[in-house]
């Protein structure tokens, strides 16, 4: 069997400290554990590998005789008394006692292999973190509600604090990914998107509106309506409001986040509208208007 670089396998080199090889083992196992990877041959093949690698080199017994006698490490010693047998007078064509023969090094492999095969178990992970995304309408961030997703086939129950964020991430203890061999397991973190709606855009805990009026009631004032993401509001409008003026309505905005009975300022632009189409009367009362006003 060819020769196994073991420091190789690991990303090492023959300097490594103790502590570089359990660092480099416990974070490649981690990415190629094969409950992580359940259908990865190929990744499968390399935990073998990696397996074989730490089994060896974090034991200082074992990696001595693997700097020593390379791919003969497990059997050098013997090799090593075969030989000085060998080299006495008269003893050349002396047999050393045993199963040993010159021929058979490179069972090395599957020995060693198997003398390791419970190291798996005995070896907890930590399970992987997850990474999601979940979209809700700016109604919904509005108020504190409960919401139902699934992540890799298994249905997640979250509350939502009201004036969550666009872009805010949450996390979840221990609903990540499984770990393996009793270890913990991962976190889960969410990253919420929240869209402004045609009427409403959000600023921080500002919300901003237009709110179309009537040339009538911007001329003479008046009251009207404004429909909030919660309620209806009575707006009183001065007469002689200008078009692009804007009011402030304070504590009408987003609720603050975690923040009890808090929130953010509305800001309400005005938008003018001028009739189209006039009858003769209506007509005739703006002539006498304009009449009036030079």
């Amino acid at each position: 069997m060819a020769f196994i670089d073991y420091y190789n396998i690991l990303g090492l080199d023959k300097k490594a400290t103790t502590e570089d090889i359990k660092k480099a083992y416990r974070k490649l196992a981690r990415k190629l554990h094969p409950d992580l990877n359940p259908n990865d041959k190929e990744a499968q093949k390399k935990f073998q590998q990696l397996n074989e690698a730490n089994a060896v080199l974090s034991d200082p017994e074992k990696r001595k005789k693997y700097d020593k006698y390379g791919e003969e490490w497990e059997r050098g010693e013997e090799f090593e008394k075969y030989q000085q047998a060998q080299r006495q007078p008269g003893n050349r064509q002396q047999s050393f006692s045993g199963e040993f023969s010159e021929g058979d090094f490179s069972d090395f492999f599957s020995s060693m292999f198997g003398g390791q095969s419970g190291r798996r178990a005995q070896t907890s992970y930590r399970g992987q973190d997850i990474q999601a995304e979940l979209q809700i309408s700016l109604e919904q961030a509005y108020t504190t509600h409960q919401k139902t997703f699934t992540i890799n086939g298994k249905n997640i129950r979250i509350t939502i604090p009201a004036g969550i964020a666009h872009g805010q991430t949450i996390k979840l203890s221990g609903k990540g990914g499984k770990g393996v061999n009793n270890g913990p397991n991962g976190d889960l973190y969410i990253t919420f998107t929240i869209n402004n709606t045609p009427q409403f855009k959000r600023v921080g805990n500002d919300l901003f509106t237009t709110k179309e009026i009537d040339l009538y009631t911007a001329v003479l004032g008046g009251e009207i309506t404004l429909d909030t993401l919660q309620e209806k509001l009575k707006l009183k409008v001065s007469p002689g409001t200008q078009n692009a003026a804007k009011v402030r309505l304070k504590g009408k905005g987003f609720p603050v986040y975690k923040k009890e009975n808090q929130f953010g300022d509305l800001y309400v632009t005005y938008q003018i509208v001028i009739p189209k189409e006039l009858n003769e009367k209506q007509k005739q009362l703006f002539t006498e208007l304009k009449k009036l006003s030079k």
